[in-house]
């Protein structure tokens, strides 16, 4: 008896320990997790994983867009953060290395004479967003379908030929026109970039040997300041355009001297703008040693897709042929993309608007049906010149910075389009003309600075417009310092949310529409309505507002 007691006591015992923490969770589970795991003697239950596949697959998508957010933030702080250190790092002096009181003294001593700029632009080694974005699949199908949009052209041109000539027509008659006098055009831009190679930099090391034995320094910095002056206005200014108009080019001949003359005004303005500091400031610490850049790196610099100078700039190890022949081959293909937008949707249009009556209801028609060709040739200037062509030259060069353009299409304001179309030429306008405005004139010039800067962007616009189509019509020019100014201070950065990009992209549609319909109606004006022996002030004088008249 006292033996099957024994035997009863342990078998209680036993069911009693065999409750452990395991077995406890068991009996916790849900019971659905309970089902699924003892279903069907073994069997696994499908509907049941695939049911809970599916919401955690749900879960998953609820939490990914708060994830992404969370993420791009932490990751823009932290880059943030980290250029603003490099900054600071770079533009630290010695002065902070001593005592409190020593440093106290010189912020006194600062605040009471004119600060120079700040430092200046900091170069790093990233990629263009848009190499960034082909990466993604949605991405890349967009861009195929503008290379589809071109294949419709090329045979909507092939058919109608077909139809009327009874044959393929191949010929590029436009093109061969707009690019005619090429040997021109080269020996041009030849002579425009060696005088660049040799005079400003022969002029600064002249000045430079001789500013710190110089007994009147005003006077040495003065005589050489003038012959630089001298040599951007005639040299670089006077003589490119004068061939140019002597010449008769042709408009993307035009395009191609003058835009490279105003690009070697800037880089020659910013080759001396960032080294004279230099030298003064070695002069007045009585270093003994004057830098004076070699004459590779400026070479360098006249061929490196940036306008601010530097003696070096990150470079990449290697050189990516393949790249450089696609980015070459866009280029070529954008050209072919313009030709036949003009073909099929300008030319058609603009043939006979001089024979019509000047109306108000042909002028809105004219606008509106300009904004798809208008629209689509800026996307091409965007995407040839400062995407493929700037990149295909930084690849050739190992140029490492290609943050040409930030992503301007996502503005909701036309202070942040300014600054992210064209990151090339608003950092030059940013660090030589608004920066140096404020720094002679002082911070409290910031608007007049901003209208400065506006008016002078507009002029070089409308003057390099103007010598290339060979008449002066102010439209990009009122455009550019009237509507983008008011813009500009109107649509600001406090303008946030999709609706103020509507509004962004809207007025740029109708920005474009007017101007390739005023300009095309004035060039097709002034060909069929040509005038013996013209004055100056026909060339100044709208050709289009009366050419119906003589008709």
């Amino acid at each position: 008896m006292a033996g099957d007691d024994c035997v009863r006591k342990r078998q209680a015992g036993s069911t009693a320990t065999s409750k452990t923490p395991e077995n406890e969770e068991t009996q916790r589970r849900p019971e659905s997790e309970r089902s699924f795991q003892n279903s069907s003697n073994g069997w696994v239950d499908m509907d049941h994983v695939v049911t809970r596949k599916m919401q955690l697959i749900a879960e998953a998508e609820q939490l990914k867009p708060a994830f992404m957010k969370e993420v791009d933030s932490h990751f823009t702080e932290f880059v943030n953060s980290l250029v603003a250190k490099s900054a600071l790092l770079d533009s630290s002096s010695p002065a902070s290395l001593f005592p409190a009181s020593c440093a106290e003294k010189e912020l006194h001593k600062a605040k009471n004479s004119r600060a120079p700029p700040e430092h200046g632009k900091i170069f790093t080694a990233r990629r263009s967003l848009l190499d960034e974005l082909f990466e993604v699949s949605h991405i890349r199908t967009i861009y195929h379908m503008f290379i589809a949009l071109l294949i419709v052209f090329i045979l909507s041109t092939l058919l109608v030929d077909f139809i009327d000539e009874g044959r393929l027509v191949l010929g590029f008659d436009l093109l061969v026109f707009v690019f005619g006098k090429f040997p021109v055009v080269f020996c041009t831009w030849l002579c425009m970039f060696s005088a660049t190679v040799v005079v400003p930099y022969n002029l600064f090391v002249w000045w430079a040997q001789g500013y710190s034995s110089s007994s009147h320094r005003a006077v040495h910095s003065f005589f050489y300041g003038m012959l630089f002056t001298l040599f951007q206005i005639a040299g670089l200014g006077f003589g490119p355009t004068y061939v140019a108009v002597a010449y008769a080019l042709p408009p993307a001949s035009r395009f191609i001297v003058i835009l490279e003359q105003v690009r070697l005004v800037m880089k020659a303005h910013s080759f001396i703008r960032e080294n004279v500091p230099r030298v003064l400031s070695s002069v007045k610490d009585k270093s003994g040693t004057v830098h004076i850049p070699r004459i590779s790196q400026y070479l360098y610099f006249l061929f490196a897709p940036t306008l601010i100078y530097r003696d070096n700039y990150p470079r990449n190890p290697t050189i990516r042929w393949g790249y450089v022949a696609t980015k070459f081959a866009q280029v070529l293909g954008s050209l072919f993309y313009a030709y036949y937008i003009f073909v099929r949707l300008c030319i058609p249009q603009f043939r006979n608007s001089s024979q019509e009556t000047f109306n108000l209801r042909g002028l809105v028609l004219c606008i509106f049906n300009s904004i798809l060709p208008g629209v689509l040739i800026l996307f091409l200037v965007f995407f040839a010149f400062l995407h493929c062509w700037l990149n295909a030259f930084a690849e050739m060069l190992r140029f490492a910075d290609r943050m040409f353009y930030k992503d301007w299409w996502n503005s909701t304001s036309y202070a942040n389009y300014y600054r992210t179309w064209n990151v090339v030429v608003h950092d030059w306008l940013y660090y030589y003309a608004y920066r140096d405005f404020l720094w002679f004139f002082g911070k409290k010039f910031r608007a007049a600075a901003m209208l400065s800067v506006f008016t002078v962007s507009a002029a070089v616009h409308e003057y390099v417009l103007s010598i290339c189509f060979g008449f002066f019509y102010p439209v990009l020019f009122c455009l550019f310092s009237c509507f983008g100014v008011v813009f500009n201070f109107t649509l600001n950065d406090r303008r946030k949310g999709p609706f103020w990009n509507v509004i962004m992209w809207t007025s740029l549609f109708l920005g474009q529409g007017v101007i390739i319909c005023l300009y095309s109606q004035e060039w097709y004006a002034r060909q069929y309505c040509p005038t013996e022996n013209p004055t100056f002030l026909d060339y100044l004088k709208p050709r289009s507002w009366s050419c119906h008249v003589k008709m």
